[in-house]
């Protein structure tokens, strides 16, 4: 489940786009201006950024170099009123991947996303596998030994992010941070208790799904 950060200073805009891309499934934080984005992009992880031009403390265009100056390779998708050939060359010259002009089709909007997000990238495999376990991000679908498995939006996007950092010890703010909205305020607690449902429904072998590991967080290992 991807996590995205919108950067739009139109409170009817964000609102809109988050919707629609929260019934995508996808996790989303929004800012409304430059010096919030690049302070997100630098103490969070984030999938994709979709960014407008104009904002209220800096342009878009800024965001977008300030952030490729510093290495930054989240892929950028522009989405802003200004659809001159000139604006859109300099937009990508920025640093965007895609561009958008508002008004914009939602469907647009989200086949765009998708089609960024397919882009070969190492942590973008569709089907993620361990101990018997199946989940598949398009159908959005959980299987154990074949059988279906019924999970909550946030147990998905848990054993999403634990399967696709297999042999990595993920920490309980590394799981906020991947997982839950930066504002949500999640408690340690809760994602231990999300730990422990996912296990309810998963661990039907000898073999545990979800290694903890003792002062340090949780892990799915390889066979």
């Amino acid at each position: 489940m991807a996590k995205v950060l919108l950067v739009e200073d139109d409170g009817s805009v964000a609102d809109a786009v988050q919707e629609v891309l929260r019934f995508e499934s996808y996790i989303v934080d929004t800012v409304d201006n430059g010096k919030d984005a690049l302070y997100r992009l630098k103490y969070h992880s984030y999938d994709l950024m979709i960014i407008d031009w104009g904002l209220p403390d800096m342009t878009g265009i800024e965001v977008c170099a300030q952030y490729r100056q510093g290495g930054g390779t989240l892929p950028i998708i522009m989405l802003t009123g200004r659809g001159g050939i000139d604006d859109k060359v300099t937009g990508l010259d920025y640093g965007a991947d895609d561009y958008l002009t508002k008004p914009f089709d939602t469907d647009e909007l989200t086949a765009r996303v998708r089609a960024i997000l397919r882009r070969p990238r190492a942590m973008l495999a569709t089907v993620l596998e361990a101990h018997g376990v199946q989940l598949n991000t398009a159908s959005q679908t959980v299987t154990l030994n074949s059988e279906n498995v019924v999970l909550q939006a946030q147990e998905f996007a848990l054993l999403e992010c634990l399967l696709r950092h297999k042999n990595h010890v993920l920490s309980i703010e590394s799981l906020i941070d991947k997982v839950w909205s930066t504002d949500s305020e999640v408690s340690p607690d809760a994602v231990r208790q999300c730990v422990t449902r996912l296990r309810k429904k998963l661990d039907k072998s000898a073999v545990p799904i979800i290694t903890t590991v003792v002062g340090l967080g949780y892990s799915v290992k390889d066979q």
